[in-house]
């Protein structure tokens, strides 16, 4: 086979049947043998049955369906360990990337390119505290990490069969795949794109849900959060070094002071301060080495026509 497509669901049947049309109509167009799994996360709608509806009448069209609500980077997983092509596709499944550019990406990775990234030339349809917070954050991010994350991409992308099978290799429940397929390696490149405005319905993309996605990304390819708690600590013992020399002078030297408790309580909030954000990071941590000792599964599959669904 030579191409699977691998498409999250979460509350998406109003663009279901134009997706399922568009990516149809691109492959078939080259001649591609391929398969389109469907990935149903919780959905509250009716995207299960229509993603069954299609399914009963091409035999190409496959779905997961999992228990309940586990996440868009742990659904994507669900379809990458269920593959048979050659190449997979990740797409999302608002039509905001369009299905038409995975003929561009293919060419691409028929050049000898293992990841095919689509980078956004241009982003309609969000805010601007969307795009500058997510801009922000993926420079961050590559600040502070040794691996090349590029800036302006999603998980839009086409990745060779060997990057699949080491992505099954990586069980960790705080899934961020396009740091882990960057991290890697192999042959990578881009394809630019604009990205047009959902289709419809509304994007399950919460701030909430995209703060969690940040500190995912951060907490799994950096150890600079827990450096930067250690050199406050260092900064703020310094800082208190001093502080107590200078109330030694002023008190037994100079005799220059005022006695109260603004200085205390301004001392005592600035040190109480850098003690529980260095705990939270700490914490944050900690958090993510219990979720990977527990060795839960990752998902669990409610019902699959795909017999070997694991």
């Amino acid at each position: 086979m030579n191409i699977s497509i691998v498409i999250p669901i979460f509350n998406e049947e109003g663009n279901i049947p134009l997706l399922y049309e568009r990516v149809v109509n691109t492959l078939q167009a080259k001649s591609l043998s391929f398969e389109i799994i469907f990935v149903n996360d919780g959905s509250k709608d009716n995207s299960l049955e229509k993603i069954i509806q299609l399914s009963s009448s091409d035999s190409r069209v496959k779905y997961i369906d999992l228990s309940r609500n586990f996440g868009h980077q742990i659904a994507v997983s669900a379809g990458l360990n269920n593959t048979q092509g050659q190449a997979v596709v990740i797409i999302d499944a608002d039509l905001q990337d369009p299905p038409e550019l995975i003929n561009e990406l293919y060419q691409k990775y028929k050049e000898g390119f293992e990841v095919v990234y689509a980078k956004r030339k241009s982003r309609k349809g969000e805010n601007f505290l969307k795009l500058v917070t997510a801009k922000l954050f993926y420079k961050t991010l590559r600040n502070i990490t040794s691996i090349d994350i590029p800036l302006d991409t999603g998980d839009f992308r086409i990745i060779d069969h060997k990057v699949v099978e080491e992505l099954r290799k990586m069980p960790e429940p705080n899934k961020f795949l396009r740091g882990q397929i960057s991290w890697i390696g192999f042959r990578q490149t881009f394809v630019e794109y604009d990205r047009q405005e959902r289709a419809s319905g509304k994007t399950g993309y919460t701030y909430r849900k995209m703060i969690k996605f940040a500190l995912d990304g951060i907490t799994s390819f950096s150890e600079s959060p827990l450096k930067v708690a250690t050199v406050m600590g260092f900064v703020v013992s310094f800082a208190a070094f001093f502080m107590l020399l200078y109330a030694f002078y002023s008190r037994l030297i100079s005799k220059d002071y005022v006695p109260g408790w603004a200085s205390l309580i301004i001392s005592v909030l600035f040190l109480g301060g850098i003690q529980l954000l260095s705990l939270g990071i700490i914490g944050e941590y900690i958090s993510r080495i219990m979720s990977n000792v527990r060795k839960r599964p990752l998902y669990i599959i409610s019902k699959s026509n795909i017999e070997s669904a694991k």
